[in-house]
């Protein structure tokens, strides 16, 4: 095995600079009995590297090689199968498990007792031993081979170590200097031990001669012992000197670290109280203030205010803990809190007294001016007010109940005072409307009812609802305005309401829409003037959302408490999330009476004249969009937008009763239609709305009901003209859709293109039929003669033997020409002059243009005959009894003669 070994070390591990440790002849368990090495090698270099290297013999020549290397690192347990008795079977586990069959127990003991010691000095005892005895771990193993392989220290592994060159050089120059080293080793081994002897003597000698030196160096020794020892004691005496010092400099620290925490102590204590003094002292000239301070005048308002925010600062402070135990402290929180109640109470009842004293304040209302349309401007009560701002910002942060007392007070009084100088207000707007001033009373002499009953009729509207009753026909109103010839007709198709259509005129709705702006106008900066103040005094744009306790009884609700605008505190406050919505709520309450007044004098001006809806219809779609572009959600925009939907209820009303008049119109049996008064009332009606809507925000609504009457007109023009008995439907219809083509392409209504189109369509479908159907009488013998032939022909007979039918050949043509002579063509022509004349109205001025297309249907006609008799009787040379200038001639002439 020595052998092996050495060969072994010598061509596989000095190669790579490794040292073999361990060997073990082993083959598989379990197979053909294949024998291999394992090695235990440990690398030259480091970090060292220990392995386990599998080395078998090769099959083609005598010689190792290496075959499979594991890292001892990835060595995780050695199973030597049994302890207790002599086995050579082990277990190896690398990555998976390596079962081996050893030459003899021997060397698998020796194998595992040389890994025990490699994984104790390089790997931390990381590897697992199982079933191997502890002897076997603790001694070496005893015997020569196996002692030489797996020593103990270090010093047994280099027992191979190989010499080193200088090792080498120093060897080989003792064995020149002695001949026989080679030949006789023995000889050479005496030589070297009789030198190593002389060495040794040499050395013994030396040492005895350095004897008087040693016992010197002894004695000096004993003399630096004795003077440590005399050291020491100064020392310990030095020490015990220092140990009453030190006990008295611990006696100054610990008095000056008393001094220092009292020192510290006293600066925290002044501390303390200069914050106290500086936040929770008060100024005598502030207490003053806040008790006697004069409210009235501007600088005792600005002073309450000074004192006030002092005030605010010194109860708001953070006090430190500890603060709130002090009995100064809870004086002082005392003072503050008696000081805080009496200027609220004094400044509440300061307040109350104003907003009591302007709410009965009478000399601002407009019964002291009948005759003007304005509503009093209430800046001045404002600007005075707005002194108190902010106090009234105090007064909310320091007592809500007190700060809800006054806006209820504000909004309940000022709602008085507002519902007073807007009634009366509107009570002028509803007498200039309905005329009952003087300058109207000239203008309406014609009124049935005196000023006094119509003073009735707007207090009967006045809490009105905004419903239109007695609303009258405007179109009808204005067609009867417009074709004063046709009155007697109109008697029987329009009801007139309360009022004569024949005294609207365009001065009069002027008028009302001045009124109406000017209505408006003043309401509006009316509105936002007091919005915008609430905002500011209230100070409800500025903190977090508080409500105004406004749903409370009043006393002057007729069922003794519940106010029908607004909800109880509680639903409000689960309603209501934003401070605008408060704002809107308080402007509801003070204002509660603008919308019904708004919509009783809509009722009012429609009941007057239903076309004034288009008036109100503009101007309140105006501001409505102004109002919506300053704020959405202002009470002001919401306000007028309900009045809006009214005032539009009121538009579609005016619209559906004009249809619905269309509907029921009646035509008289023993005269001529002419132009439908529903027709010149849509004309009349467009020319006012496109007047009315230029550049106005809700041209849409004009537009729907512009498509929406059109097409009434369509339908009950066709009606009428099928209902009527003296004038043909063809005159009906072409009389009446050329007026509406006309006026139609005149105002150049967008919307309407369509219906514009269909309109000339209309009129000359029916121009062409009335023309046609007139023509077949004048020579109407003729007409049926070339029927006949046309119908022969279409029945396949040729047209050259047309003539050779008996009842169309050339002699009964001749026959029928001759009935025709000029004379006669021209009386019948004369005669249908005057039948058409007789059927058309004068208001169009359609008869030459009839007479026109009949002169270019007739010459037409003649055409044809001269065609078919032409190609039906060729060679005949029949003509006709006149010419076609003979035509134009009759024509011209009894266009002339009439």
């Amino acid at each position: 095995m020595t052998a092996i070994k050495h060969a072994l070390q010598r061509d596989i591990f000095t190669p790579n600079d490794e040292r073999l440790l361990g060997i073990v002849n082993v083959c598989k368990a379990g197979k053909k009995k294949k024998n291999c090495f394992l090695c235990a090698t440990v690398t030259t270099e480091r970090p060292v590297q220990v392995k386990v290297v599998k080395v078998k013999k090769s099959d083609k020549g005598d010689f190792y090689k290496r075959q499979q290397t594991w890292e001892l690192r990835d060595l995780t347990e050695v199973d030597a199968k049994d302890a207790s008795k002599e086995n050579p079977e082990f277990d190896l586990h690398f990555e998976k498990v390596y079962r081996w069959v050893a030459s003899s127990a021997a060397e698998k003991n020796s194998f595992i007792s040389c890994i025990w010691k490699l994984n104790q000095r390089y790997l931390r005892k990381k590897v697992e031993f199982v079933n191997v005895s502890s002897q076997l771990l603790e001694d070496s193993v005893p015997s020569g081979e196996s002692q030489s392989v797996a020593g103990g220290d270090e010093d047994a592994l280099d027992d191979y170590q190989e010499l080193s060159a200088r090792e080498e050089q120093d060897i080989e120059g003792m064995m020149e200097m002695c001949e026989d080293a080679v030949s006789n080793a023995e000889a050479f081994a005496e030589q070297l031990s009789r030198e190593l002897q002389v060495l040794d003597g040499a050395n013994i000698q030396s040492i005895m001669a350095s004897e008087k030196q040693v016992n010197l160096l002894m004695a000096l020794l004993d003399e630096a012992l004795g003077e440590v020892d005399t050291i020491e004691g100064k020392l310990s005496s030095y020490e015990e000197m220092l140990q009453s010092v030190k006990e008295q400099m611990d006696q100054i620290s610990q008095s000056n670290r008393h001094i220092q925490i009292s020192s510290s102590n006293n600066v925290k204590l002044l501390d303390e109280i200069q914050f106290l003094v500086n936040y929770m002292d008060l100024s005598k000239g502030h207490v003053r203030a806040l008790q006697e301070g004069d409210l009235t005048s501007p600088k005792g308002i600005e002073a309450c205010i000074n004192a006030s925010e002092a005030l605010s600062q010194c109860m708001n402070v953070a006090l430190r803990p500890g603060h709130e135990k002090l009995t100064a402290v809870t004086q002082q929180q005392l003072l503050f809190a008696e000081l805080r109640d009496t200027f609220a109470r004094r400044l509440t009842n300061h307040l109350n007294n104003v907003f009591v004293h302007q709410g009965h304040d009478q000399s601002s209302t407009l019964t002291q001016h009948p005759a003007e349309l304005s509503l009093p401007k209430h800046s001045p009560l404002h600007r005075d007010l707005l002194r108190y701002a902010k106090l009234m910002e105090w007064l909310k942060s320091t007592h809500r109940e007190k700060y809800e007392g006054l806006s209820r007070t504000y909004v309940d009084y000022m709602s008085r005072l507002y519902e007073r100088e807007i009634k009366d207000f509107f009570e002028v707007a509803k007498i200039k409307m309905a005329g009952a001033s003087k300058e109207a009373k000239g203008k309406f002499a014609t009124l049935p009812r005196k000023e006094s009953a119509l003073k009735q009729e707007t207090e009967s509207l006045h809490g009105s609802s905004g419903k239109l009753t007695g609303s009258t026909s405007s179109l009808n109103q204005l067609a009867v305005q417009g074709s004063s010839s046709r009155r007697s007709q109109s008697s029987s198709l329009l009801d007139m309401g309360n009022m004569s259509a024949s005294d609207l005129d365009v001065a009069d709705r002027t008028k009302f829409d001045k009124i109406f702006e000017q209505v408006l106008s003043e309401l509006e900066p009316l509105c936002l003037a007091e919005q915008d103040f609430i905002s500011k005094f209230f100070k409800l744009q500025q903190h977090p959302a508080v409500l105004p306790p406004l749903a409370q009884p009043d006393p002057e609700e007729p069922d003794g408490g519940t106010p029908s605008r607004i909800p109880p505190p509680a639903e409000h406050r689960q309603s209501l999330s934003s401070e605008k919505d408060l704002v809107r709520l308080m402007m509801n309450k003070i204002f509660q009476s603008i919308e019904p007044e708004l919509n009783s004098l809509i009722a009012l001006g429609d009941k007057i004249d239903s076309f004034n809806s288009l008036y109100m219809l503009v101007k309140m779609s105006h501001h409505v969009w102004t109002a919506e572009n300053v704020d959405p959600a202002s009470y002001l925009s919401t306000t007028l937008g309900n009045v809006l939907v009214t005032v539009k209820r009121n538009f579609d009303k005016c619209i559906s009763a004009q249809i619905r008049q269309m509907e029921e119109v009646k035509i008289s049996k023993k005269s001529k239609v002419g132009i439908l008064l529903f027709v010149t009332g849509f004309e009349e009606f467009a020319e006012l709305a496109e007047t009315i809507f230029r550049n106005a925000e809700r041209r849409g609504d004009l537009d729907k009901a512009y498509v929406k009457l059109i097409r009434a007109v369509f339908v009950n023009v066709e009606k009428v003209a099928n209902d009527s008995q003296k004038t043909p439907r063809d005159v009906v219809m072409m009389e009446n859709f050329h007026h509406i083509f006309s006026t139609l392409s005149r105002l150049k209504i967008s919307c309407l293109e369509a219906e514009r189109r269909e309109a000339k369509h209309k009129y000359s479908e029916h121009l062409q039929s009335y023309v046609i159907n007139s023509l077949g009488q004048p020579l109407e013998k003729l007409n049926h003669f070339f029927e006949g032939v046309e119908a022969r022909v279409a029945q396949g007979v040729r047209e050259e033997e047309v003539s050779y039918q008996l009842a169309f050949n050339k002699q009964e043509l001749r026959k029928v020409i001759k009935e025709y002579p000029g004379k006669e063509v021209k009386k019948g022509l004369d005669n249908l002059y005057k039948k058409v004349d007789k059927h058309l109205c004068e208001e169009e001025s359609l008869l030459q243009v009839v007479w026109h297309s009949m002169q270019d249907e007739f010459i037409r006609q003649y055409k044809h005959f001269e065609d078919l008799i032409g190609r039906c009787y060729p060679g005949s040379g029949i003509t006709m009894e006149f010419t076609i200038q003979d035509m134009l001639e009759y024509f011209s002439s009894i266009a002339q003669s009439h």
